[in-house]
């Protein structure tokens, strides 16, 4: 074990002196290359962080406003797996900073560099290739590693500041986790003075917080690393044969080894609460949890609040015209409790409870409850849409049922593993468009007596 000094944490304002100095020697990575597979189809063709998120963003942005409000202005993106939507949102999106004065949103995308036939290995690995990069061009004194498909709110210069005032060289992220749901999480154990005692990642029996035998204190994935440690570390884990190339499984316990571990509690940093005062952070990596997230969005009082110019979150601008809403009977209940993006046209429809993205079109008589919509969608007239998300740019024809009838879902689209949630995609949609005229031809052929059974 490495002597450290330990030092109380407080909120005292010399700390907050040099923000300036630390955002300009602070370089951020983002761990964008996921492919999220517990969203099935939505990650077929895009990265988790990728993603549709709100009506109006992607799910990297809320990571990347983060790094905006909090005045960290130096950001790498790595990316892998189906990188052209992210890549081509971020260019689109965030290529706003100006560069003359050190500000940026660089690509890191997977290059292959350790040998033609290597892809990142793992989080460890993926910042691991990209450090000959950090060291010749960007040069930081501390690097701030996050992952870019998680929804919340924080403010990631108080956790830079904690990390120095601590004399750490290795800070984690963490949060309060009901034990019951810890066994997905890194869990850790700390000291009064912050100091992790114990690191278990994914532990069948996850340790309780002595002050809260039924939760426990979980890893978000979020680090802050000197850079000189981070360097040494990677490489001595580069040559490591039973490494997993992961921050997790390796770094962070060889940290805790070093006894140069800290954490910072989600509650010193969070800017997302609701009205008791509660934190928000969201992992909507599955099905339920993305659309549940988007439920919660149409509620009076949302868990988190996109309304908030304090710290607002920062995305593409998709509005080219405003939407429309026309009604020949102007008595009837229309539209309630719903978010609608711009560009959309809504002809004589009833919309409850859903989050529509741009650009959708909902024609006569449809009814659209409990549903998540994204941009492009066209949906017919006398359709009834429950529960479910609709995949950008699918067409629903005249009288479909969605979410009414779960036998028949099953039969035609995904179910989400609650069997709450039915998820439509373009791909589902032409299946059974081709699967119903087949059926129809072969039904012609039987009335017309050419077709043997």
């Amino acid at each position: 074990m490495n002597a450290h000094k330990e030092k109380p944490l407080s909120y005292e304002p010399e700390r907050m002196l040099h923000n300036t100095d630390i955002a300009k020697n602070t370089l951020v990575l983002i761990l964008a290359g996921g492919r999220g597979s517990r969203l099935h189809e939505m990650t077929d063709r895009r990265s988790k962080p990728a993603v549709y998120f709100g009506g109006n963003w992607r799910i990297i942005d809320f990571t990347l406003s983060n790094c905006l409000n909090s005045n960290l202005l130096k950001i790498g993106v790595i990316t892998q797996y189906e990188a052209h939507s992210l890549l081509r949102h971020l260019q689109h999106a965030w290529s706003f900073m100006p560069r003359e004065r050190g500000q940026f949103v660089d690509m890191l995308p997977a290059r292959q560099q350790v040998d033609e036939s290597m892809w990142y290995r793992g989080t460890a690995d993926a910042v691991w290739q990209n450090v000959l990069i950090m060291k010749e061009h960007y040069k930081p004194k501390y690097v701030l590693i996050l992952a870019g498909d998680h929804i919340y709110k924080m403010d990631y210069m108080q956790m830079l500041c904690d990390h120095i005032y601590s004399g750490a060289k290795c800070t984690v992220g963490c949060i309060e986790v009901k034990r019951s749901e810890a066994k997905e999480f890194g869990i850790m154990a700390v000291n009064e003075s912050l100091k992790v005692q114990e690191f278990v990642e994914k532990p069948a029996d996850p340790p309780a917080m002595r002050e809260k035998p039924d939760h426990s204190l979980a890893s978000m994935g979020i680090y802050v690393f000197d850079a000189d440690y981070l360097y040494q570390a990677l490489e001595e884990e580069v040559v490591n044969e039973n490494t997993h190339h992961d921050f997790g499984k390796d770094v962070i316990p060889r940290a805790l080894e070093d006894g140069v571990l800290y954490a910072h509690p989600f509650e010193r940093s969070c800017m997302g609460r609701n009205a008791e005062g509660s934190i928000y952070w969201r992992d909507v990596g599955t099905l339920d949890s993305y659309w549940r997230a988007h439920m919660d969005l149409v509620t009076e009082h949302p868990q988190l609040n996109l309304f908030d110019r304090n710290w607002p979150v920062i995305g593409l601008p998709t509005q080219p015209m405003p939407t429309k809403f026309f009604y020949k009977d102007r008595n009837c209940r229309t539209l309630d409790n719903s978010l609608v993006s711009g560009g959309c046209l809504i002809t004589d429809a009833q919309i409850s409870s859903s989050v529509l993205f741009d650009r959708v079109t909902v024609n006569e008589d449809s009814v659209i409850d409990s549903a998540v919509i994204l941009p492009g969608v066209y949906i017919g007239r006398n359709c009834h849409l429950k529960n479910c998300i609709i995949e950008r740019n699918c067409v629903i024809p005249d009288g479909m049922k969605i979410g009414i009838d779960p036998e028949e879902d099953a039969k035609r689209f995904r179910i989400s593993s609650s069997g709450e949630v039915v998820l439509v995609t373009p791909a589902m949609l032409e299946r059974l468009a081709l699967e119903e005229k087949t059926k129809a031809a072969v039904q012609e052929q039987v009335e017309k007596g050419d077709y043997l059974i």
